[in-house]
């Protein structure tokens, strides 16, 4: 797995839940003496349950996952050196993952909205409750395709604010516009969603 520069990132106390075990502390510092087979070793170990955390979190957009996971190795690794043994190296991993793909979802709203032919300006009342379509298990598959389908601004959008329970006002704030400006991306984001939801 090759690796990109990038920024560490802090982890969230959240992640915080018992101290680490011998083996891992072991492993720890391990990489920190730049132990090349342990640094694979740490990678080895975690890969799967952090590609699994962020696939979940970026479906349907799976084109990204293995670009985030290694985003997520890469700042862990440059980081190692701050990991202070308080929790378990998965679950600050995992912290690590979460802050990754809430970065993804900020750069992704600030990008310039797409323009669409025939776009909707249908109000929004009377668009279906993307949230409910998405959390029902049987239309789940239908809703997956539907947000392939969409420009990556609106199914970001839509899963920020539907997945992830962000308010419009908090979409703002982590992307430096204003909050009618992303009511307006999620109004566009929805009509089209239902157009195409109609069309299926």
């Amino acid at each position: 797995m090759s690796f990109r520069e990038s920024e560490p990132e802090p982890v969230p106390a959240a992640v915080v839940v018992a101290d680490t075990p011998p083996d891992e502390r072991q492993l720890v510092d391990a990489v920190l003496r730049r132990d090349r087979k342990a640094a694979a070793e740490l990678v080895s170990r975690y890969a799967d349950a952090v590609h699994g955390y962020v696939r979940h979190r970026l479906a349907p957009r799976l084109d990204r996952v293995d670009d985030l996971v290694q985003d997520v190795f890469l700042a862990a690794l440059s980081s190692l050196g701050s990991f202070r043994g308080t929790s378990p190296l998965g679950a600050w991993l995992l912290g690590i993952a979460r802050h990754k793909v809430e970065t993804y979802y900020r750069e992704q709203l600030r990008q310039p909205e797409p323009l669409l032919d025939g776009e909707g300006t249908e109000a929004a009342a009377e668009l279906p409750l993307v949230d409910e379509v998405i959390d029902r298990e049987r239309m789940q598959a239908r809703a997956q395709r539907i947000l392939q389908q969409l420009p990556e601004a609106y199914s970001v959008a839509l899963l920020w604010r539907y997945w992830e329970g962000r308010s419009a006002r908090q979409m703002a704030e982590a992307t430096g516009r204003t909050e009618k400006a992303v009511e307006r991306v999620l109004a566009r984001a929805r009509a089209r969603f239902r157009e195409l939801w109609e069309r299926e």
